[in-house]
């Protein structure tokens, strides 16, 4: 039993993962990564091979995995530079991989050999690259979903087979009306920030002292987990954008189970996340949990803090309140007694114990 099983017994077999992605992307996301699994809510955290912050969290990393985090590989074709030499068809003219749209535009074709020799080398130094600075692939994923695309799946799940990674992300999920349940759902805008409610928790504490490892301030404008997301009985066009990617990637991930599977390599029961992109707060969070079939879960999540001022860079769009309003959510005191509620035991990789 790990540092992460001490939730209590009789779980009914609802287990949960929750992964944090984009590790190295900047010390900003690095630090709210490093809040949430100092406060006990983030289990598994999967990294950026090119991130621009990954040699500073390195030794982070290795202590994560020496306490029982599971730290995996973001596999990244979409955003910063390739780490392998020559790629062509995958990069644009500055030498940077094309983004978001323009990648998965190209990973939707299959049988261009000249791409995939380019996937293929670039997974392999990806991999390489993790391992030589002394981490462990305890599981792969995607940045943005890549690992799914009809161009990458096959050449993940060879590598997979390869090197025993013991788990791999497959972001099946069941999406109807604006999100979980069927609704976008409103946080109580009348609730408290609970950080408010007399002194300073162990967890706030806790949280800061992780952000500290980066250097990287507490949150200043983080609004409290019950504050209002995106209330309102209408989604809004950014909600409507963000259903539409999420019902992409769950077809693509039904489409791709079988080669994946197939591997041997292993997956969770379950996946939640897609739809809780950008808005997630307690009472969304609670109808997830509430709802969660037996089985092991994996729960996608992107905390991190927003820097104070505007940066530039490859991965700069990822650091915004969206990414505070995340991490307020898990580092509330409420998550774990959500968890215990529905007798969800939290664990950080396949075959734990309850």
């Amino acid at each position: 039993m790990n540092e992460f099983n001490h939730i209590g017994t009789n779980f009914q077999g609802r287990q949960i993962i929750v992964n944090a992605d984009d590790f190295g992307a900047d010390r900003h996301r690095d630090a709210g990564i490093a809040a949430a699994v100092a406060a006990g809510a983030v289990t598994s955290v999967s990294v950026l091979a090119n991130g621009p912050s990954l040699d500073d969290g390195l030794s982070l990393l290795r202590s994560w995995q020496y306490r029982g985090i599971s730290v995996g590989l973001h596999f990244n074709l979409s955003e910063g530079r390739p780490l392998k030499k020559g790629v062509a068809l995958l990069a644009g003219e500055k030498g940077g991989f094309r983004g978001k749209a323009e990648t998965h535009n190209l990973l939707m074709q299959n049988g261009n050999t000249e791409m995939t020799a380019e996937i293929e080398g670039e997974l392999e130094v990806q991999i390489a690259h993790l391992k030589e600075r002394g981490l462990r692939i305890d599981h792969l994923d995607g940045h943005q979903h890549v690992h799914l695309f009809p161009a990458v799946v096959a050449i993940v799940a060879r590598a997979a087979a390869r090197y025993a990674i013991p788990r791999l992300r497959i972001p099946v999920e069941t999406l109807s009306g604006e999100g979980p349940g069927g609704s976008c759902g409103s946080a109580d805008a009348d609730a408290s920030d609970p950080r408010a409610e007399g002194g300073r928790p162990e967890r706030e504490r806790q949280a800061a002292e992780g952000a500290g490892v980066f250097g990287a301030p507490p949150p200043k404008r983080v609004r409290g987990p019950f504050g209002t997301t995106r209330a309102g009985s209408g989604a809004s066009s950014a909600e409507t954008s963000y259903f539409r990617e999420a019902a992409m990637f769950s077809r693509l991930a039904e489409a791709a189970r079988t080669l994946l599977t197939a591997a041997g390599t292993g997956a969770t029961d379950h996946f939640r996340g897609l739809s809780l992109k950008g808005r997630i707060s307690l009472p969304l969070l609670e109808e997830t949990l509430k709802n969660l079939p037996p089985g092991v879960t994996e729960l996608m999540v992107h905390p991190g803090y927003a820097p104070d001022l505007p940066i530039t860079g490859p991965f700069a769009a990822f650091a915004t309140a969206d990414r505070e309003r995340e991490l307020a959510v898990l580092i509330a005191p409420e998550f774990r007694t959500l968890l215990k509620k529905y007798r969800i035991n939290l664990i950080s990789r396949l075959g734990e114990n309850s």
